[in-house]
């Protein structure tokens, strides 16, 4: 296996656990959440924004593997067409080659949107964290994605061996 897939391989395991983290966190906040609300009456107030951050970051942080991996869910109508007539990689390429290049407009969008919000100085009711923040790490997730899934449609096309090799 050549070292730089090698690399990617292993660095792809830091988008998981700033996921695993973000995930415990928000579990530890609704348990001690609910609590709180039942037991003294005294919810914790930033609950809401909180959980919506960290939902953000638990989905954008693994949407680069997720989407690599064929994790998500897909149905599968026409595989047969495809593996009869021995189309099954040629159609992988495509799909992940066109997907990546159509990432592109989310990516330009949330930036635009993120930008917009610094200028505002727009930020989370509670604890005052500038939204912006969010925006930027969404449009950074979503451009490596969208990276990611052209290198490996590339990958398929020309090396198709160097994405099955075990670790």
């Amino acid at each position: 296996m050549t070292p730089i897939i090698q690399l990617v391989r292993r660095a792809s395991a830091l988008p998981v656990i700033v996921a695993c983290i973000a995930l415990f966190i928000l579990m530890a906040m609704t348990f001690c959440d609910v609590i709180l609300r039942s037991v003294f009456n005294a919810p914790i107030e930033a609950a809401t924004e909180l959980t919506r951050i960290l939902m953000a970051i638990l989905v954008f942080s693994v949407l680069p593997i997720v989407s690599t991996t064929n994790g998500h869910i897909a149905v599968d109508l026409t595989d047969g067409f495809f593996h009869r007539l021995h189309l099954s990689r040629a159609r992988d390429v495509v799909i992940y080659v066109v997907s990546g290049i159509m990432l592109f407009w989310p990516v330009q969008r949330v930036w635009v949107l993120a930008e917009r919000a610094r200028d505002y100085g727009d930020v989370t009711e509670y604890l005052s964290i500038p939204t912006y923040l969010i925006g930027w790490f969404i449009t950074l997730s979503v451009a490596i994605t969208a990276l990611v899934m052209i290198a490996t449609g590339l990958l398929k096309a020309f090396a198709p061996n160097t994405l099955s090799e075990p670790m």
